[in-house]
């Protein structure tokens, strides 16, 4: 079975028509999540919590997307390789 996980997290932004963070050290990692579904219900949890700033933004990265694992991995990818 396939797992689709998926990454909730958010920050606060330089600009809240972008999606740069004012402090990349200061990211709120909220959790990863093996269903959209329950990071949904996360994401919608953190952003509720920080709904009186307007530039505070959470975000789910679907992180099963990043690599696929039927195609050959590139050298660097492989770092032993």
């Amino acid at each position: 079975m396939t797992q689709r996980l998926h990454l909730v997290f958010g920050g606060e932004l330089i600009d809240p028509t972008k999606s740069a963070f004012k402090d990349v050290d200061a990211i709120d990692i909220v959790g990863m999540y093996p269903d959209y579904a329950s990071a949904y219900d996360a994401w919608k949890d953190a952003a509720q919590r920080t709904v009186d700033n307007a530039h505070m933004r959470y975000y789910i990265a679907h992180i099963h997307r990043l690599r696929d694992e039927e195609r050959e991995a590139s050298p660097t990818e492989e770092l032993d390789g």
